[in-house]
C-alpha cells in the first residue's frame, strides 16, 4: 500500500519486487487502461494480458445506461413520459443492467414494458446481454464472437453502442485471452472492498500510516495470538 494511486504507484510495486518474482509473473488482469498494457509490457513482457470479464461487461451497461438516460429526456420533451417509477424507460433503471437469471418477475416485467415501448433502449438491451454471454463460452466458440458483436453494435445505429464495438474489436485478443484463462480480478476486488470497509471503521486518521497498519492488520493475513486468548 502506498499514498497515490496510477502508474506511479504502479511503477513503485514492481520496484519493490526481486527480478525472480517479476519473472515468475505469468497473467495480469486488469481493466482496459492503456497504460496498464504499458506498464506490464515494460515490468513483464513475458506476462499475458487478459482483461477482467466484470469490466467487459460494465463498458455496456455504462453505455446502456446513457442509452437509457437519453430515452428519458426524449420522453419527457415530447411529453410522453410517464410519472416516477410508472414510466417504462425510469422504472427500469434497475432492471436494464442486471444479467438475466437474477431478474425479479417485476423487472422482467418492466424490460417486456421496454421491448414493447422503446425499440432503440430494447435493441441495446440485448447487444448487453450478447456481450455478457459471449463470456460465458469456452475459447472455441467465443472465437468468431467479438468481431461480429462488435459489427453488430456498430451498425445498430446507437451511438454509444457504435463506439464500444469499436473497443471490443480493438481489444478482442485480449477478450479471447481472458475466456481462454478463465481469470478474473473477482479476488481482488473482494479485498479492495473489505479494505473500503475497514477504512470507514476508522472514522478517520491522523495519517496514512496509521490507515495502512490498520487495514494491514484486518486484510494482511496476520494471525496474531494476544495473550491469555486461545
Amino acid at each position: 500500500m502506498h499514498q497515490g494511486r496510477g502508474q506511479k504507484v504502479f511503477d513503485l510495486f514492481f520496484q519493490a519486487l526481486t527480478p525472480a518474482r517479476r519473472e515468475s509473473i505469468r497473467v495480469a488482469a486488469g481493466d482496459g487502461a492503456r497504460w496498464i498494457d504499458e506498464y506490464m509490457f515494460r515490468w513483464c513482457p513475458m506476462a499475458e494480458r487478459i482483461l477482467d470479464g466484470f469490466h467487459i461487461v460494465s463498458w455496456a451497461t455504462d453505455a446502456l445506461d446513457k442509452v437509457r438516460t437519453t430515452a428519458w429526456r426524449e420522453a419527457r420533451k415530447t411529453g410522453t413520459a410517464g410519472k416516477g417509477a410508472k414510466d417504462p424507460v425510469k422504472g427500469a433503471r434497475r432492471a436494464l443492467p442486471k444479467n438475466g437469471p437474477d431478474l425479479t418477475a417485476t423487472q422482467r416485467a418492466q424490460l417486456e414494458c421496454v421491448a414493447n415501448t422503446n425499440e432503440t433502449l430494447w435493441e441495446a438491451c440485448k447487444l448487453k446481454e450478447r456481450l455478457r454471454m459471449i463470456l460465458r463460452q469456452t475459447a472455441d466458440e467465443a472465437a468468431p464472437m467479438p468481431r461480429q458483436w462488435a459489427a453488430d453494435a456498430s451498425l445498430s445505429g446507437i451511438e454509444e453502442f457504435s463506439k464500444l464495438g469499436e473497443k471490443i474489436d480493438r481489444r478482442r485478443f485480449d477478450i479471447l485471452r481472458t475466456i481462454r484463462s478463465g481469470l478474473s480480478n473477482a479476488r481482488l476486488e473482494a479485498v479492495n472492498n473489505r479494505i473500503k470497509t475497514t477504512i470507514k471503521i476508522g472514522y478517520g486518521y491522523r495519517n496514512l500510516g496509521n490507515r495502512i497498519a490498520l487495514v494491514m492488520l484486518k486484510c494482511g493475513g496476520l494471525n496474531l495470538r494476544f495473550p491469555g486468548r486461545q
